[in-house]
């Protein structure tokens, strides 16, 4: 199956607005885990927010279940085209292809990279944590993934740990399938707190130019 713009998903009948007007990045290639895209996807929409799926495939981008192909997804903008700075938040889906394929990317490295320069809010799950590996902004940070990726994250100066879901300053990470329901919750708590702290900011700056 090919699924289009997820724009016009009838989940947003049943938005809270609690992410109303965020912008989040996905990225994801090839061999993404599917599950691991579309829950948080849905969560996002449902919670007010617009997702962008961002690929470095031009127009669709392959699902997968475990090893096996699953459904093809419309590519809303091209790896190329992106730039962190008009996104207020990323998520990156895991799938071991599919990480493995964007960490040799640098532009997709950049991309990623630019989110934690900028204090920008970042959910990963499963075997996304390679990404951020490659980006270099796990060190002193506690995180979780798929655990074959744990001694890569101890190299890279950060603190794995076993457990369902980490969140550590502006990142929260989980381990897999199992582990999306925390997950998604934890990222909405993530991205909706980044909201209320840039609402602040700004009444501040209001204040001090009076």
């Amino acid at each position: 199956r090919l699924f289009g713009n997820s724009g016009g998903y009838s989940e947003r009948m049943a938005t809270t607005n609690r992410l109303e007007g965020m912008r989040v990045a996905i990225l994801a290639a090839d061999m993404f885990e599917q599950a691991e895209m579309t829950e948080p996807r849905k969560a996002l929409q449902q919670a007010g927010a617009q997702t962008v799926l961002i690929s470095p495939s031009e127009r669709h981008v392959q699902g997968a279940k475990h090893h096996d192909k699953a459904d093809r997804f419309a590519v809303n903008m091209p790896l190329d085209r992106a730039n962190a700075n008009e996104f207020d938040a990323l998520m990156l889906p895991g799938g071991v292809a599919n990480a493995d394929q964007l960490r040799t990317i640098p532009k997709a490295v950049e991309f990623v990279r630019a989110f934690f320069d900028e204090g920008k809010p970042v959910a990963a799950i499963c075997h996304a944590p390679w990404m951020l590996v490659e980006a270099d902004v796990v060190r002193g940070r506690r995180i979780t993934s798929w655990p074959s990726l744990h001694t890569d994250i101890r190299n890279a100066g950060g603190h794995w740990l076993d457990e369902v879901n980490v969140t550590d300053q502006n990142l929260t990470t989980s381990r897999k399938p199992d582990d999306i329901p925390k997950f998604n919750e934890a990222m909405l708590h993530l991205f909706e707190e980044s909201m209320t702290r840039g609402e602040r900011r700004h009444m501040q700056h209001a204040e001090a130019r009076r």
